[in-house]
């Protein structure tokens, strides 16, 4: 399997048309033809279902949908890998690819990015987001080279590097809700209200401990994975957002935060795998990194 066909492929499928995705690549539409023939024949699968109701419309079979997904991982890697060799001479170049959730501490991340782009300003940064199991996916898969997670991580499969900042819980509210009244929120004041949490849930096991209760005797109204649309859902009457301090500028808007009233924090710690062979730039990232977090590894 060639990544070039891959290539054919994956732009078939965003164009929904081969004739369209033939002229995008600037081959002829017989040649395009021939070629995703071939993949099938050679898979053993049908990935492409042509002419949908009497249109030239093409859409994906079951097979094409999951080749789709795992070709779009594999051409990754392979322009990741590229990029890194390109930039392997004395000037430092390429990519940084970093997998975190939504913290305040990614301003650490921002303040190293910053301070390099003084003296390497070819340096490139890349940030996926998302729960600890989709970041460790990523670095499994090679598509990253760091995450930022709040769970503890195999320590026969990655490197963890602790992160002494905290994030604080609490509850984004309307300025004119009931509870804004209060200075800290208790889990008994939340226990009847419509909460909105955050669908990644598997991270945060000491706020379902904090709450004192199962997630069937509360009301969950809504589940968010951006806090910025969560606070949309807040600001439109939906109910009470759980999530830490700092990630939503309530200036100006019918929004105020109120931490828990026996205080939740969380901490959180970089992970990449063991024996990883990083580009340059990821090198210098990680040991710019370690120095302003003060590592004694450094």
């Amino acid at each position: 399997m060639e990544f070039r066909v891959l290539e054919y492929f994956l732009t078939v499928a965003r164009e929904q048309n081969i004739t369209a995705a033939a002229e995008t690549l600037h081959i002829s539409q017989p040649a395009l033809s021939t070629q995703l023939k071939a993949l099938e024949a050679e898979l053993g699968k049908q990935l492409l279902i042509r002419g949908v109701k009497g249109s030239r419309k093409v859409v994906l079979t079951e097979e094409g949908m999951i080749l789709r997904k795992r070709a779009e991982e594999m051409l990754a890697l392979m322009h990741k890998t590229e990029a890194e060799i390109r930039g392997s001479e004395e000037v430092i170049t390429g990519n940084v690819f970093i997998g975190t959730g939504e913290t305040e501490i990614v301003r650490m991340f921002a303040r190293v990015a910053q301070e390099l782009q003084k003296t390497y300003p070819d340096i490139r940064y890349h940030i996926t987001s998302g729960n600890a199991e989709h970041v460790l996916e990523y670095l499994d898969k090679g598509l990253i080279d760091f995450g930022l997670i709040y769970t503890a991580a195999d320590p026969k499969k990655y490197e963890t590097l602790p992160v002494p900042l905290w994030d604080t819980w609490g509850v984004l509210m309307r300025e004119d809700s009931p509870l804004a009244e209060k200075t800290a929120i208790a889990p008994e004041d939340l226990w009847d209200k419509p909460l909105i949490v955050s669908h990644q849930r598997g991270d945060d096991v000491p706020l379902n401990r904090w709450l004192g209760k199962k997630e069937e005797e509360l009301h969950i109204a809504a589940t968010y994975n951006l806090v910025y649309n969560a606070s949309l859902l807040v600001e439109e009457g939906l109910g009470y957002a759980l999530c830490f301090d700092k990630l939503v500028n309530t200036n100006g808007r019918n929004l105020c935060f109120r931490p828990f009233a026996t205080p939740l924090k969380a901490r959180c710690q970089i992970v990449w795998k063991r024996y990883q062979v990083f580009s340059k730039a990821a090198s210098l990232f990680l040991q710019r990194v370690r120095t302003e977090l003060g590592d004694s590894q450094n």
